[in-house]
């Protein structure tokens, strides 16, 4: 322990801060050492000069599971103090808690490598793949702990969600997937993998999502620069607000290990706020319905779950149009949920993005995403209980392989989310606005909607609500 270089003086990383920050590492810090001397004392000990792992449990309390307190203790002891060439101290100084948060907060992979990989292990130079998928499962449980310890949900309610476990395995599995060892034999899996520090960087590097968590643990487990960081608006979108799911029996076929996966490939102006718009054990399992509900709705995330229990879906980048041409743009993508998460963006073989068309004898009927005509990536017919996802060996629009269990599939349940602000000017002005299936029907007879010209202005409060 005690043996991962700081990058530069202790006074680099005291710059780093602005003094309120540093006023409050500081604060935190005493509140530690204060904790040590509680603990100490029901001990019938003398305190340490610094902090104990049993003192920042004590402070963290049920904050974050005890195996990350572990973890983020074992990284605070692998600083190497400048003013000390001997052994590590059995402690925590105010030099390391400083460095520590210099590196987690502020540092780059480079730096943030070290102290990474003493919290896989707290022992060892090098690590497996499976001991860095262990650390990546125990970060995903802890931020979603915090975050739920916290209240900071953010509307979404863990009872009205499907079970985490799994699906926080599977996102653990697919951060593990991008690590990647010189020494890697082709074709050897990543949890046979033996990572050294510059694994551990360029794993990093490459996947953000690590750091961001790992912020999150600090701000919200220690109460660590939670008000203060310019990186707090950065983690507060981890999530986004839900609505529409509130008021509703719906458990949703989402999980937040998964949520908090997809929002972050969305553009980030859609990050914040996700609004459900239909729901097929809400709504009724009825193509009607369903168009009624998306279309001029905006930017959409579609989850279908198939009689075989996968659950997959697509990211929609602008409203849904009822017409016989494809639509959208190389931002969709389509991904998988279970049985594994992953995200597949488009190919750039062609711009068959988005199809939704409904009463044509010449076109198909339905919704589709990828591929072409009778061959989509994937697919929902206008009887709506049926789909496919034909991908041989992938789909050409967005590389993904075939998402459903089987290629023809019948679909057990469909939700479908706005992502984002709705579209401005969508108030409730006009009665085929009120009624979104009258509206869609007409869309799909191809009349149009001569109300449209005499709609009154948007009113003020309106536009305020929309920027709040």
């Amino acid at each position: 322990m005690g043996n991962v270089e700081s990058n530069g003086s202790y006074q680099k990383h005291l710059s780093r801060f602005l003094p309120d920050e540093l006023a409050d590492i500081e604060g935190v810090f005493s509140a530690l050492r204060g904790a040590d001397e509680d603990v100490a004392a029901k001990m019938g000990k003398k305190a340490q000069a610094g902090v104990t792992l049993e003192a920042l449990k004590a402070y963290v309390k049920d904050a974050l599971p005890p195996s990350m307190v572990t973890r983020l203790y074992n990284g605070m002891r692998s600083i190497q103090e400048t003013h000390n060439s001997q052994e590590a101290i059995p402690w925590v100084s105010k030099e390391q808690f400083v460095v520590f948060a210099s590196t987690l907060f502020k540092g780059n992979a480079q730096e943030k490598s070290g102290v990474v990989l003493k919290m896989v292990s707290g022992a060892q130079k090098t690590v497996k793949g499976s001991q860095v998928l262990e650390f990546a499962g125990d970060l995903i449980s802890s931020v979603i702990h915090v975050l739920s310890y916290r209240k900071l949900l953010k509307g979404w309610k863990l009872k009205k969600l499907n079970n985490s476990v799994a699906r926080i395995k599977a996102l653990a599995t697919q951060l593990v997937s991008e690590l990647k060892s010189e020494g890697t034999l082709e074709g050897a899996s990543a949890l046979d993998t033996t990572c050294d520090q510059n694994s551990m960087e360029d794993w990093l590097f490459r996947v953000p999502q690590i750091s961001t968590f790992l912020k999150v643990v600090l701000q919200q487990g220690l109460l660590l620069l939670r008000p203060l960081s310019d990186e707090a608006n950065e983690t507060l979108c981890l999530l986004p607000e839900c609505r529409g799911l509130q008021g509703t029996a719906l458990v949703s076929l989402l999980d937040l290990a998964s949520i908090t996966y997809l929002n972050s490939h969305l553009p980030s102006e859609l990050r914040d706020k996700w609004q459900l718009l239909f729901a097929s054990r809400i709504h009724g399992e009825s193509f009607t319905q369903l168009c009624g509900h998306i279309v001029s709705k905006g930017p959409c995330l579609l989850v279908l779950k198939d009689t075989d229990g996968y659950i997959f879906g697509g990211f929609s980048s602008c409203s849904w149009e009822v017409k016989p041409q494809f639509q959208g743009n190389d931002t969709c993508f389509l991904f998988s949920i279970s049985p594994s998460l992953a995200v597949f963006t488009c190919s750039g073989y062609n711009n068959h993005y988005m199809y939704l068309n409904h009463g044509q004898q010449t076109m198909p009927n339905g919704l589709g995403m990828g591929g072409q005509h009778e061959y989509f990536g994937l697919w929902v017919d206008s009887n709506f209980g049926q789909g496919h996802s034909k991908a041989k060996p992938r789909c050409t629009t967005y590389n993904s392989p075939q998402l459903s269990a089987k290629e023809n599939f019948l679909l057990d349940s469909m939700e479908v989310w706005a992502v984002g602000e709705p579209p401005e000017g969508r108030g409730p002005k006009s009665i085929l606005d009120a009624d979104p299936e009258a509206q869609a029907l007409l869309e799909m007879m191809g009349k149009s909607r001569q109300s449209d010209g005499f709609r009154k202005p948007p009113e003020d409060d309106d536009d305020e609500e929309d920027n709040n």
